[in-house]
């Protein structure tokens, strides 16, 4: 049997990060962030506005490249990937939601719903089908033919999270996707993202701000000015030792 590398994450981590470093124009946007995330868990990033957490999801999704450090999913290195294995890994096997539904206006809601699917390569009937049903259980199948400028912004956002679990993906980066909801259309989104999670076996990531959605989270991490906060504590600084607390703390 031949020994892992040396280098390479926990067999139990679905996704794992070692120092990630990034910047926007020169300005820090993360320092040294090391985390793993095990197979069906849901975590909640939390921290500021500005903290990191969106570029951080982008990282660890294949959308942004670090400057510096590690993404491995599932034991692969997503960081070494080439632009095309990159975009297939996020079609195939993430899904993303974001705060702003980005439905595409010219087509149906089921299309919508279906995209990734019919991406891939699925039939048409198969895709309709898998899209309809999570349409259904997100209380909008109703709309499933009616094009998204006729749906309220909370219904648009149920659409984004059905395109989000329609392939039953590995993992779901969601950035603040509750932040425009009103308390009603919020608790119905978190509830439908958490029961499909758990009865899915989905990992979650969860970026949010608000206390209500991050109690939702298995467990949190929270970000200040792009560094990991340890047990509440101040962020540890990017050495060996800060990188050992943080995954002790995962």
């Amino acid at each position: 049997m031949v020994a892992p590398p040396e280098n390479a994450p926990p067999d139990n981590d679905v996704l794992w990060a070692r120092s990630l470093h990034h910047a926007h124009d020169g300005a820090p946007a993360l320092v040294g962030v090391s985390l793993g995330v095990r197979q069906g868990e849901i975590v909640a990033l939390t921290g500021p506005r500005g903290s990191g957490k969106t570029t951080l999801l982008r990282c660890l999704s294949g959308q942004l490249r670090p400057c510096e450090g590690e993404v491995w999913f599932n034991s692969v290195p997503v960081h070494t990937m080439g632009d095309l294995a990159r975009e297939r890994l996020r079609r195939d096997r993430f899904g993303w939601l974001g705060p702003e539904p980005q439905l595409l206006p010219e087509l149906k809601v089921w299309e919508n719903a279906a995209l990734p699917l019919l991406l891939a390569g699925a039939s048409h009937r198969s895709a309709k089908h898998a899209a309809c049903e999570w349409l259904d259980r997100l209380d909008i199948g109703a709309f499933a033919r009616k094009r998204p400028a006729s749906l309220t912004r909370a219904e648009c956002q149920r659409v984004a999270l059905a395109r989000a679990l329609v392939n039953v993906p590995s993992v779901i980066y969601a950035d603040e996707p509750t932040a425009p909801l009103h308390r009603a259309d919020r608790a119905l989104l978190l509830r439908t993202l958490t029961t499909a999670a758990r009865s899915h076996e989905i990992t979650v990531l969860l970026a949010t701000d608000d206390e209500a959605t991050a109690a939702a989270a298995d467990r949190r991490l929270a970000l200040v000015d792009g560094r990991l906060a340890v047990n509440g504590a101040s962020p540890l600084p990017d050495t060996p030792e800060g990188q050992a607390a943080c995954s002790l703390s995962a």
